[in-house]
């Protein structure tokens, strides 16, 4: 296996600080692989860093000097003000980084001017946004603050300081709402805001194709993770549709397991073309498994992962449809890293030490997935800035992915190794 090439981040531990990648549901990298936009703590409060591969510079683009926002993920933060984390977004073809500063919807360019668009609600909190192919468009997912109104000192567990309480189950008690909200880049007018009642909406993706469609989801639903868990929004037709559905049709699945209302699934993602969904998870008390949904034709594809392939990861495609994965793999001979991980006592069913970064190339009809592992991570995935959320580059040739074995969570790069 290769070695890993640091990308960004302190070499040594003296004096460092934190470097990620952007969220898996953008590309981190500019369409011609040039520049990597980052999220970095250099210099004390987080800011958005580019990386030029071509000149070797980083820049910070961003002047944020007020912490990090409250929001999904990052729950012991402050309300309204600093960084939202969560909220960066990039569009790759243009170079223009979306995000939520002090409640503001932002875009800066590789030039550095920021721009606001618009403006969060005090009474909201937000997650995960995402931009449309053609750039035109952005989405915010808003909840009502409710959702995460607590005290972390006293309501707070883990690394994190989650919420103790079930947050799907408040949603549901109280009937609070989430809002998907789309705003115009070049203007920033809020085009539509459509509330989808008791629900907490965490992860949005325009389709690639039509942005009138826009895929979301229920998160760490308390109930019926296999069937609510993903969900599509047609704006033109103003219709929402579940997508995955219990049923026994699934094909290429040799293991026999059907889908079940109390299958756990997640981190759902479209192909280039739009013409298939990407998920993964596990089956109630069975393995881990990778799954594809096709929208035009309601078929579903679901591989099973070897039971001893139980350490959670996440799977992300290139534009062949090739997958790459930060977990599961394991060789017969390894011995797992145990350490006390709090963020483990979530909805997944599976342990967070996976080491390996993995290459997998599915064949869905014959439900076989080969496993070509590239590298040790070795990331403690303690906290979810430590996740490797591994990515391909636009060109297939290069993973990108975060890791934090010491003090500091850095970049790091592999060349794409075959079989």
């Amino acid at each position: 296996m290769r070695e890993k090439i640091l990308v960004s981040g302190c070499p040594g531990e003296e004096n460092g600080y934190n470097t990620q990648l952007l969220y898996f549901t953008c590309s981190s990298l500019s369409r011609d692989d040039r520049y990597l936009f980052m999220i970095t703590d250099k210099g004390g409060s987080p800011n958005i860093m580019v990386h030029d591969f071509l000149t070797g510079e980083e820049r910070i683009l961003t002047q944020n000097r007020n912490g990090i926002m409250k929001s999904y993920v990052y729950f012991d933060c402050r309300p309204g003000m600093g960084l939202g984390k969560a909220s960066v977004c990039l569009d790759p073809d243009r170079c223009i980084a979306y995000y939520i500063r002090d409640n503001f919807i932002c875009k800066v360019g590789l030039d550095g001017e920021e721009r606001k668009l618009g403006r969060v609600p005090d009474d909201r909190v937000t997650a995960f946004t995402h931009v449309s192919a053609d750039g035109k468009l952005l989405c915010v997912p808003m909840t009502d603050y409710r959702c995460l109104d607590y005290d972390p000192e006293t309501e707070g567990s883990g690394l994190d300081r989650r919420p103790v309480y079930d947050i799907d189950g408040r949603v549901q008690a109280e009937g609070l709402c989430s809002y998907l909200c789309v705003y115009d880049t070049g203007t920033g007018g809020l085009l539509y805001e459509k509330a989808v009642p008791k629900c907490w909406i965490t992860h949005v993706q325009f389709h690639p194709k039509n942005p009138e469609i826009i895929m979301y989801n229920h998160e760490w639903p308390s109930f019926d993770c296999g069937i609510r868990r993903i969900w599509i929004y047609d704006h033109g037709k103003d219709e929402i549709r579940r997508v995955r559905t219990e049923g026994t049709d699934t094909l290429g699945n040799s293991a026999g397991y059907s889908r079940r209302r109390g299958d756990w699934i997640c981190h759902e993602m479209w192909s280039d073309d739009g013409q298939n969904i990407i998920y993964h998870g596990g089956y109630e008390n069975g393995p881990a498994m990778v799954g594809r949904y096709e929208p035009s034709s309601g078929k579903y594809w679901e591989i099973a992962l070897p039971e001893e392939y139980n350490a959670y990861g996440h799977f992300t495609m290139d534009h062949e449809m090739n997958l790459v994965c930060d977990g599961y793999f394991k060789y017969p001979e390894d011995v797992k890293v145990v350490r006390e991980n709090s963020t483990d006592n979530g909805p997944d069913p599976h342990k967070k030490d996976g080491e390996y970064i993995s290459r997998v190339i599915p064949n869905w009809e014959m439900g076989e997935l080969l496993w070509i592992p590239q590298c040790r991570h070795s990331s403690d995935w303690l906290g979810q800035d430590a996740h490797p959320h591994a990515i391909y580059a636009h060109s297939g040739k290069k993973i990108f992915f975060n890791s934090r074995n010491g003090r500091y969570v850095k970049v790091y790069s592999i060349d794409c190794m075959d079989a």
